[in-house]
């Protein structure tokens, strides 16, 4: 991406912190900037706050809490009165409205060579028919490393995914219908980014293997082991099918509130003769849900803390398909990763 585009009323995307950004906040013309960065940054968060204080006059001040991604932008009561955000590492995600002028700074990385990256994938003897999904930070390579895997023989694909998502391949935590969309088009999918969190949930999403490239480090990591992880999952649901008072956990960050889903869920849960509250929350911490006269969870919020964290809670942690698995509505086989729309 070469220039700043404008996807939606609210919201500014740059590939990089420079002179384009500076240019655009001086023209806002804002009393008072909130700048929110993601765990990577936080050693330099402060340098950043001084550089954009600098280069445009205007205060800033830095969202402290930890940011797990575009769905948890700064809200109002946060920073009440800063009039823009920037919001480092992320891309906005288009049918999410937002309670300011939000620039999102996509930290695009051009780096990786596409002929090295193709000739460690073909050496590995990943599937031919593969698709391609990547973090907002390498989207550049997906198209050069396309072409260069094309050259080598490889029938690639790269799905364009729903209105969650800005780009074509891109991956979220909560959605991966980019990859959805070309599921039944290959063989194996190749995830173009660092650490396993995408990788994992991709592997959750599509019943497809999972390998993984970090396109800087030139590093192939081995596939993931989708059957072990759904087999986890599948005995969380075997062990919540016998309780009977649930907890519904509620969100009320405005990227990941779905109280339409909770009531539902509600609704479902009376049906079947089980007692169901719901219980609001903006950053779960599992001290938040001692001592409570329930038996199980059903997370509404972002899937991956029943998926990812759910050894932290004393009683089991659902996703909503894994709720109507217990109770019955949804067999166990397919899997069903709880996607956000």
């Amino acid at each position: 991406m070469a220039d700043a585009t404008h996807p939606t009323p609210d919201a500014w995307v740059f590939p990089k912190i420079g002179e384009e950004l500076f240019e655009a906040l001086r023209a806002a013309h804002a009393g008072r900037i909130v700048l929110q960065v993601p765990a990577g940054l936080i050693r330099n968060a402060t340098e950043l706050v001084d550089r954009i204080r600098t280069e445009t006059g205007t205060p800033v001040v830095l969202a402290t809490r930890a940011c797990f991604g575009a769905c948890d932008f700064p809200s109002r009561d946060e920073a009440p009165r800063a009039d823009i955000a920037v919001v480092l590492g992320h891309a906005p995600i288009p049918n999410v409205p937002l309670p300011r002028p939000t620039y999102f700074v996509e930290m695009r990385e051009s780096g990786g060579d596409p002929v090295q990256l193709a000739e460690m994938v073909a050496a590995a003897q990943i599937p031919r028919r593969l698709g391609l999904v990547s973090s907002v930070q390498h989207l550049d390579l997906v198209p050069v490393l396309a072409d260069a895997l094309t050259r080598r023989g490889y029938d690639v694909r790269i799905g364009r995914g729903d209105r969650r998502l800005a780009y074509a391949a891109q991956a979220l935590g909560c959605n991966y219908t980019g990859a959805e969309a070309v599921e039944a088009d290959v063989d194996a999918f190749l995830f173009l980014g660092t650490g396993r969190f995408h990788p994992v949930g991709l592997a959750f999403a599509v019943d497809r293997p999972v390998w993984s490239i970090d396109p800087l480090q030139s590093l192939l990591e081995t596939p993931i082991d989708r059957g072990g992880l759904i087999r986890r999952r599948q005995l969380a649901v075997a062990v919540a099918r016998e309780a009977r008072r649930w907890g519904i956990l509620v969100s009320t960050f405005g990227g990941q509130n779905r109280s339409p889903t909770a009531l539902a869920l509600q609704e479902r849960a009376r049906s079947h003769g089980r007692e169901a509250e719901i219980l609001l929350f903006d950053r779960l911490d599992p001290r938040d849900l001692e001592g409570r006269a329930l038996d199980a969870y059903v997370n509404t919020a972002c899937p991956r803390i029943a998926l990812d964290d759910a050894a932290n809670y004393a009683k089991p942690m659902l996703t909503p398909p894994e709720f109507l698995m217990a109770l019955g509505e949804l067999p166990l086989e397919p899997y069903r990763f709880d996607t956000y729309h």
